[in-house]
């Protein structure tokens, strides 16, 4: 019977899914690349052949929650311009952040390791193609801009805080302001 090999870019793929839930469970420093690499189903040796170092692999993994997130935003503002792009972006961010709790926890991570200048410059261009790509799909003015990205980071810290579950009257006026009121 032959047996089937995964693929290097494949076993990439595998590595990279176990770091994030790794990555978000307990950040940068905390991650351990024995528990990645066996999460993924390889040894740690391997992991090291593919990444090279647990940073690399950190910044990987940054990577590529940003350009999942860019994908997402493509995709939602796909056909649409102006505030009908801004708010189906919106609405698709909003959605993300209640059905992937592991990915919200590994964006929020990758902030908190940007003390590291490596890790910092990954965070800035992923950031920066966000900020970008609203830009050019809304062609909306900086002050708008400002006020879309705000309101996001705003709904991951209550995202964070599992608003959803039991809103307290607080966070449901939050809410209300911004026009997201469960």
């Amino acid at each position: 019977m032959a047996t089937t090999r995964s693929t290097a870019a494949a076993r990439r793929d595998d590595v990279l899914d176990a770091a994030l839930i790794e990555f978000a469970d307990h950040g940068f420093e905390g991650a351990s690349t024995e528990d990645i690499a066996r999460r993924a189903g390889i040894s740690q040796p391997y992991l090291f052949r593919l990444f090279g170092t647990k940073k690399e692999l950190f910044k990987a993994s940054a990577t590529r929650c940003f350009r999942e997130t860019l994908e997402m935003f493509q995709r939602a503002a796909e056909g649409k311009r102006g505030e009908e792009a801004l708010h189906a972006i919106g609405q698709a961010y909003q959605a993300q952040l209640e059905a992937d709790r592991t990915w919200l926890r590994g964006q929020l991570q990758t902030y908190a390791a940007s003390d590291d200048p490596e890790i910092r410059a990954v965070v800035r261009a992923g950031y920066g193609d966000l900020v970008a790509y609203v830009r050019r799909v809304s062609d909306a003015d900086w002050n708008t801009v400002w006020n879309f990205f705000a309101a996001g980071m705003l709904l991951n810290v209550l995202a964070s805080m599992h608003v959803e579950d039991d809103p307290e009257p607080w966070m449901v006026d939050l809410l209300s302001g911004s026009g997201k009121a469960q």
